[in-house]
């Protein structure tokens, strides 16, 4: 049964996600009160027997509903603005990995260590364990060390692909023969899902996402033992 919490936003595991939730919620604010004031106004007017036949303009109220939207304006675009360069902005990175989508299925590199590279495919329903789930999780997790500064680069075999995951905030397209770059930081340890949001042929929703955010230790330990394989 789906619950109201599940209507609503990932838990951010980033801070670029947790500022995408900090905008979505200003912005909330914003248009319930537009739509109760507005509300309240068309019921007052409906029930209100008051009638002024000779009244033809009024230049104060003209003034008043074309400030007052051009401030409201500004109040949303100021902080979307300063989200769109958050989002952006690439710090210096401690890891690069080079991600490319194929039909259908994702391939990473992982640039700063030789030999480190996988192909991530689907699990298919019959090979899940019980604790995993369908359609989402994958043969080869995408590991990553938490409270590090990744950057990701993106590129696609094929055709358009689009990866994407929800809860850090991160989505961007992968074209082929060009690079797209995101750049973002893990603030705590868990398992984050995300799918090809680009509709990219027969079996576009079989090509999941899986991050697995790690300490750095354990991170170091599984790029060892990946190197040496």
């Amino acid at each position: 049964m789906m619950t109201w919490g599940s209507l609503g936003l990932q838990d951010s595991a980033s801070p670029l996600m947790e500022q995408l939730t900090y905008f979505h919620d200003h912005t909330m604010m914003i248009l319930i009160l537009i739509t109760t004031m507005v509300g309240y106004i068309m019921i007052n007017s409906t029930f209100n027997s008051f009638i002024n036949r000779l009244l033809l303009e009024n230049q104060i109220i003209e003034i008043i509903w074309t400030i007052l939207p051009s401030i409201i304006l500004i109040f949303i675009a100021m902080p979307s603005l300063r989200l769109l360069y958050l989002l952006d902005e690439t710090n210096n990175s401690s890891i690069t990995i080079k991600t490319v989508g194929h039909q259908w299925y994702w391939s990473y590199e992982y640039s700063d260590f030789l030999g480190v590279e996988f192909d991530s495919y689907m699990v298919p329903s019959y090979d899940l364990n019980p604790s995993e789930f369908r359609l989402l999780d994958v043969d080869n997790r995408t590991v990553i060390p938490m409270n590090a500064q990744i950057r990701l680069i993106i590129s696609a075999a094929d055709v358009i692909h689009s990866w994407t995951v929800p809860a850090l905030g991160v989505k961007a397209d992968a074209v082929p023969g060009r690079l797209n770059q995101v750049s973002f930081l893990i603030t705590r340890p868990g398992l984050f899902y995300g799918q090809c949001s680009e509709i990219c042929g027969a079996n576009h929703s079989f090509m999941p996402i899986v991050i697995e955010s790690v300490s750095v230790n354990s991170f170091l330990t599984w790029i060892s033992s990946s190197s040496s394989n």
